[in-house]
């Protein structure tokens, strides 16, 4: 039996593991499951090579916590700090498996866990769920014609485009980012977005955005609401706005965020508050031993790898007052020093 199962092998999932190993567990205590086919598959699949990885992400003072921390960096630095965070803490992560079910037991005292999945079972005294909200991307509320499948995306790294024509949707970073990323590729973007203000963005991306539009390299469509898409007789999407009409394009962009999971939340028995799942401050759920981290306990204020850092810090924190007996340490780690020494 593990000690802990953390589901999902992205920044809050990995920390954790690192927060776990500091703490004094050994590396055959802790199991790591993904369904995806590496880990931090979010920053794999969504994030331009270009992007910067901001550790001050939507204004929120870049303050390390825990053993993990970071500066801003490039996306394949941040797939690199995260390989060797797995590599040095020895931990085994179980690729392209995926979690079906999760039962809880209370005996003797002792919290069991059993978790199943599609590819066996295994038995935890507990667990933390980290599979983040972007697993799930977002979609319209209308109906997206199947014949613009090869046309329509929720990944802007799914792609190659050069000279079209392409309207991104959405009003936060990753629109904005998306935007940006399309126009240096050489295409001509537009920007849906219903508000008049891009009040979501951080100000870099906020900046960047109305600089393009100022310099006529960018549209941006305010207060714009798309009411359906149809198919053109040539095959490309036909966006019909409420405000201003139809309007063809070669590609459409979605950059609406991402759901939580409730329906998998729900069946394990978490329970919710409106669309918030019930944690307390630690992202302990109503089932002892159960915690969900990163952007699952941390909503609105979460989005940012260096949150994710730091909520596996409070999770390991009352992971190890409660259950595991565990010490965390008191001073801030340096991650590097950490990882060569730590055994």
């Amino acid at each position: 039996m593990y000690k802990l199962v953390i589901i999902g092998a992205g920044p809050a999932g990995i920390s954790l593991a690192v927060e776990a190993r500091a703490a004094g567990l050994g590396k055959e205590e802790i199991l790591i499951i993904e369904k995806a086919e590496a880990h931090s598959w979010v920053i794999r699949s969504l994030y331009p090579d270009s992007k910067l990885v901001t550790a001050n992400y939507k204004g929120i003072k870049a303050v390390c916590h825990g053993v993990m921390c970071m500066p801003d960096l490039g996306k394949e630095e941040t797939l690199n700090l995260l390989d060797s965070a797995i590599r040095n803490t020895g931990v085994e992560v179980h690729y392209q498996e995926e979690v079906s079910k999760i039962a809880s037991f209370h005996e003797n005292g002792k919290n069991r866990f059993e978790i199943e999945t599609s590819n066996g079972n295994y038995e935890s005294e507990n667990v933390a769920i980290a599979i983040g909200i972007f697993g799930r991307p977002r979609k319209p509320s209308y109906k997206l014609p199947r014949e613009l499948r090869k046309v329509v995306h929720f990944d802007v790294t799914s792609f190659e485009a050069t000279g079209e024509k392409i309207l991104v949707v959405g009003g936060g970073d990753t629109a904005s980012e998306n935007a940006q990323y399309l126009h240096e590729k050489g295409n001509d973007v537009t920007l849906s977005y219903r508000g008049k203000e891009f009040h979501r963005m951080n100000p870099i991306n906020n900046q960047s955005i109305l600089l393009l539009e100022e310099q006529k390299e960018v549209a941006l469509l305010r207060e714009t609401n798309i009411e359906k898409v149809t198919v053109s007789e040539d095959g490309k999407p036909v966006v019909h706005f409420k405000e201003i009409g139809e309007h063809t394009y070669d590609r459409l962009v979605y950059s609406l965020g991402g759901t939580t999971p409730q329906n998998f939340l729900k069946v394990i028995g978490i329970t919710f508050t409106e669309d918030s799942p019930d944690i307390d401050e630690y992202g302990e759920t109503g089932i002892k031993g159960l915690f969900l981290c990163g952007d699952l306990s941390l909503g609105k204020r979460g989005g940012s790898i260096m949150s994710a850092f730091n909520a596996s810090r409070r999770t390991i924190e009352a992971l190890c007052s409660r259950y595991l007996h565990c010490v965390v340490p008191i001073d801030q780690i340096d991650l590097t020093e950490w990882m060569v020494v730590k055994k």
